[in-house]
């Protein structure tokens, strides 16, 4: 009963230790732990738990010697008494002593490097012999310091200025390769494709609109921009991260057992394998949700994205899975399946081949390029043109592009520097690109119908017809593009769209199909034949657009443009696309 006493009071020590601020307490505690646990050590040894128990402890004298001594060494240490100003350091400070001036060390820094090589006595440093001679121009004490004035404290620095300086110009001098010296002023940007030439610029003394003669050449380098195999349509390209991700794999096969150990990493392991058993729709909902949510992210349209991932349920509903094949794994395979199906329709669309074949027919080959506002349609043809160009055709680009202010100039500007690409003399004087202009606030049909009669009396291999872009919802606009292309019956009907939309690339597609088909007067109506997907360059793995286009309409994604000169032009890799659109 004492003991517990005497270990209460303890307690309540402590639990008061805020009200009644008693410092040694912590001190006590350690004490008394301390001298218990090796005063019984023995007898918990030899009679354990049960001697614990039944054991009786004699242990208040202990404690309050220990109590007392506690209180002892607690009243010995006296509180800290804060020092006064006038005993602090930085009252012997003066003000002038505590400037300092440029070109001078700390006062504490030259004093600790003199301390290397001193001996001190009281309070003065006596400075080594070899370092007496150095510091003879310097002061070397703050009382000497604080003897100079300010004038003369300012001629120091000067001189001290003077001599860094004419150190610095005997290093350069003595240096075996000077720098050159770098020019004042900001010079002017030369952009690749780009003229410096102020007349070359000025394009106000051009053919006048109507004509369709050969814009001037200008002089250009073509190694500029044609690459090692001129012609090529190369294919996109991506680098997926799954073969990295199996390589980490293979590295730590068995940290899980190692973590869990046993029986429990193995069941670790095989969590979420199905084995020899049919798929449920229960089974996959979860999977195909977190699928649905991952393909809307990468910009697939939300509808899209619902059919798709159904269509996947209804395939694998029913099929028997294999041992040690997950149900994510599987889902995930089936709907890359379908992905790669979706952007491989059945019809594929070859320009080059077609050309040939019009050729034979003594024929032009008619290509007529539609979209909405601001999605690179001329950019993009000036492109195709090269291709073409590239590969040994003559292009006539007609401009019924009649409405946005600049677009015949644009068209002009192209044409300007295609020729200068592939110059007449290049190809026996034959002129390569030539662009049929009637001017602005012109009939679009009526021009492209001039432009194609133009090509097949010259020998034009391809007529590129550029149209001025129209929101899906104009009804006007939509009215005669219908007529421009029934009246003229292109071979391909190209709707030129961004990478960058969502939603609105079902949208675009599905009321630029229902206007031709509306619009039409003929019984089997003129539709989109194909797809140009532009600034595919700046979505990064976002290619879910793609997917949308060809899904809504089963048409082929004939080019795909991914930057700004004419090289940037690729025929779309199915693979690489659904590898960037699958990736995490």
């Amino acid at each position: 009963m004492v003991q517990a006493t005497s270990f209460c009071c303890a307690a309540l020590q402590v639990g008061f230790q805020k009200i009644l601020t008693l410092t040694y307490v912590d001190k006590l505690i350690d004490d008394v732990h301390k001298e218990f646990r090796d005063k019984y050590r023995n007898e918990f040894q030899q009679k354990g738990t049960l001697g614990l128990l039944n054991g009786t402890f004699d242990f208040k004298d202990d404690f309050m010697r220990l109590l007392r001594d506690a209180e002892e060494s607690s009243k010995v240490r006296a509180p800290t008494v804060m020092k006064t100003f006038e005993q602090s350091l930085k009252s012997q400070k003066t003000v002038k002593c505590m400037i300092e001036t440029r070109g001078e060390k700390p006062k504490e820094k030259v004093k600790n490097k003199k301390n290397k090589g001193s001996k001190k006595e009281g309070t003065e440093v006596v400075a080594a012999p070899g370092k007496a001679s150095a510091g003879d121009k310097q002061p070397s004490t703050a009382g000497d310091r604080e003897e100079l004035t300010k004038d003369e404290i300012l001629q120091k620095n000067r001189e001290e200025f003077f001599k860094r300086h004419m150190k610095a110009g005997e290093k350069s001098s003595k240096s075996p390769k000077p720098e050159a010296q770098k020019e004042k002023g900001k010079k002017p940007r030369v952009w690749d494709l780009g003229n410096s030439n102020a007349k070359v610029l000025d394009y106000s003394n051009t053919a006048t609109n109507g004509s369709a003669e050969a814009c001037p050449i200008e002089e250009f380098d073509p190694n500029t921009v044609r690459k090692s195999q001129p012609g090529r349509l190369y294919d996109l390209e991506y680098e997926s991260d799954d073969e990295a991700e199996e390589e980490k794999v293979i590295q730590n096969p068995s940290k899980p057992s190692v973590k869990k150990g046993g029986l429990g990493g193995m069941f670790g392991m095989l969590k979420g394998l199905v084995g020899s058993k049919s798929l449920t729709r229960e089974d996959m909902d979860p999977v195909l949700e977190k699928m649905k949510d991952h393909l809307i992210a990468k910009n697939v349209a939300a509808e899209i994205a619902v059919q798709l991932c159904e269509s996947v349920a209804k395939k694998l509903e029913g099929k028997v899975m294999g041992t040690f094949t997950t149900v994510t794994s599987t889902v995930k395979q089936a709907l890359q399946e379908a992905l790669v199906q979706i952007l491989q329709p059945q019809r594929r669309v070859d320009v080059l081949r077609d050309v040939m074949d019009a050729q034979r027919h003594r024929r032009p080959y008619v290509v007529t390029f539609c979209g909405v506002n601001g999605v690179g349609k001329s950019t993009n043809l000036a492109k195709i043109s090269f291709w073409l160009i590239e590969n040994g055709f003559s292009v006539l680009i007609a401009a019924c592009d009649t409405f946005r202010a600049g677009a015949v100039e644009q068209l002009r500007t192209h044409t300007r520097r295609l020729n200068a690409l592939h110059p007449p003399e290049s190809h026996g004087g034959r002129t390569m690109v030539q662009l049929y202009e009637k001017g602005y606030g012109k009939d679009a049909a009526g021009i492209a119908m001039e432009a194609i009669s133009y090509a097949r009396n010259q020998g034009f291999d391809v007529v590129l017809v550029d149209t001025a872009g129209r929101m899906q919802d104009n009804a006007p606009l939509m009215t005669a593009l219908a007529k421009l292309i029934a009246v003229n019956a292109p071979d391909l009907v190209l709707f030129v769209g961004e990478a960058l939309v969502g939603n609105e690339a079902v949208d675009q597609l599905v009321k630029f199909n229902k206007a031709l088909a509306d619009h039409s007067m003929a019984q089997t109506p003129r539709l989109i034949d194909g797809i140009v997907l532009t600034k595919f360059d700046t979505i990064d793995d976002k290619v879910g657009a793609a997917i949308s286009m060809t899904y809504i309409t089963s048409k082929p994604i004939v080019f795909v443009g991914t930057g700004q000169t004419y090289c940037d032009l690729r025929s779309l890799n199915a693979k690489a696309v659904v590898a960037a659109l699958m990736k995490a």
